[in-house]
């Protein structure tokens, strides 16, 4: 069976997490993707947080899956040479330098698009043009600038970053998205286009909620938050769901740092719940029985809640909630998800074998085509395959030989 994207050539030209997160879905997609690295070291991530000496890190290895590694020394004129080549040969170009830098390389936007008139020229920056164009931008100042942090965490507690990479892997999935319009649009009209994310942008996209509220502020009080005090900004407000239908974590035995489960109180959940608790007597109550009536005591709601919670494990409440349809999760640690046998039979997290590292747990695809199945394969080793990639361009073993004593490759 074949891929969704059999045929599309990529070259990677991005590095750390933000641009590879973006061209691993692509290739896990079928995209044939060639990265791009700097001779001798490479992507820096390959040496990043490294947990075995020499080997290259988790940090790489779970981001460059079924790519191909080529080496080239983008400031030597027969490096650029090469470069054109490559860039005539492909559909995508990805890159995630900061602003200009492909430019001083002496390739902008103009002249690869003279070299290939099809190409689709895909960019990640930190900020769209403006004020904030040239500032370096990280996971984190990305949360900080896009929303995510003023909104995050306690209404006592200082701005939150979230455990979710919404910075880097959300704008990568993000650019995916306007990769994949681009190459579209390009079968009705013969031409690639520039198309470009800044990560700003896309964090503030998945924020488009508190953007909401902001703008219900002007009317008054926002009643499905938990804060008793609202100022002119939308506030932190711990674990409420900020939607329709109020919900809470709630602690569990045996009261480790993760026993919680998150438990969403519908109105066709309040009975039964009342029947867990071991207090039927609540469903009727005026005081509690409508959502009107708990919506200005959700601290007192969730307490009664949290008093059974406390006495199961969140397996146990997990079960029992679910077999009244009252939405709820457990909250799950890190290691509880690489160790899931349900995450490991739908191919969610993977086992992935590398030459030099062994066994690792990896992150499987999390899009599903059932015409386009998708099998995990390994990071490439750095310059791994030169040979191949500049052999389907015409270049033989002596011209291989020559750039490689040159220092090109």
């Amino acid at each position: 069976m074949g891929k969704a994207l059999e045929g599309v050539r990529v070259l990677d030209m991005t590095h750390v997490q933000s641009g590879p997160s973006s061209t691993q879905i692509l290739a896990w997609l079928g995209a044939d993707v060639i990265k791009l690295e700097t001779p001798g070291r490479g992507d820096i991530t390959r040496g990043q947080l490294r947990d075995l000496p020499g080997v290259d890190s988790l940090y790489f290895t779970m981001l460059n899956a079924n790519k191909r590694s080529i080496t080239l020394n983008m400031k030597s004129e027969e490096g650029k040479k090469v470069f054109t080549e490559l860039v005539s040969s492909v559909d995508v170009l990805v890159e995630n330098f900061g602003p200009g830098v492909v430019d001083r390389f002496g390739f902008p936007w103009e002249k690869l698009h003279e070299i290939n008139e099809k190409l689709v020229y895909a960019s990640i920056k930190g900020f769209g043009p403006g004020r904030y164009a040239d500032f370096k931008a990280y996971e984190v100042i990305a949360q900080a600038m896009g929303g995510s942090m003023s909104t995050t965490g306690f209404e006592e507690g200082p701005p939150t970053a979230t455990g979710a990479q919404i910075g880097d892997s959300g704008t990568g999935i993000h650019l995916v998205a306007a990769i994949l319009a681009a190459l579209y649009q390009r079968t009705n009209t013969g031409r690639g286009q520039r198309v470009q994310v800044a990560m700003q942008d896309a964090v503030l996209n998945l924020c488009r909620v508190k953007l909401r509220d902001q703008q219900r502020l002007a009317h008054g009080p926002l009643g499905e938050y938990p804060n008793e005090v609202f100022t002119d900004e939308v506030p932190r407000s711990g674990n409420a769901s900020g939607g329709g239908q109020p919900g809470w974590a709630v602690r569990c035995a045996p009261g480790g740092p993760n026993d919680y489960i998150y438990v969403i109180i519908q109105p066709v959940g309040w009975a039964p719940i009342t029947e867990l608790i071991g207090q039927p007597e609540l469903a009727e109550d005026p005081e509690w029985a409508t959502p009107e009536a708990r919506l200005s005591k959700l601290d007192k709601v969730f307490a009664l809640v949290e008093q059974w919670t406390e006495q199961h494990t969140k397996w146990e409440v997990m079960e029992r909630l679910n077999a009244c349809n009252i939405p709820c999760g457990p909250i799950l640690s890190t290691r509880e998800l690489i160790e899931d046998e349900t995450l490991a039979e739908l191919g969610t997290v993977v086992e992935v074998q590398h030459p030099e590292r062994g066994a690792f747990k990896t992150v499987g695809c999390p899009l599903k085509l059932s015409d386009s199945p998708v099998e995990i394969e390994r990071s490439p080793l750095l310059g791994e395959h030169n040979n191949e990639v500049l052999g389907e361009l015409g270049y033989g073993p002596q011209d291989l030989d020559r750039l490689r004593t040159a220092g090109v490759i």
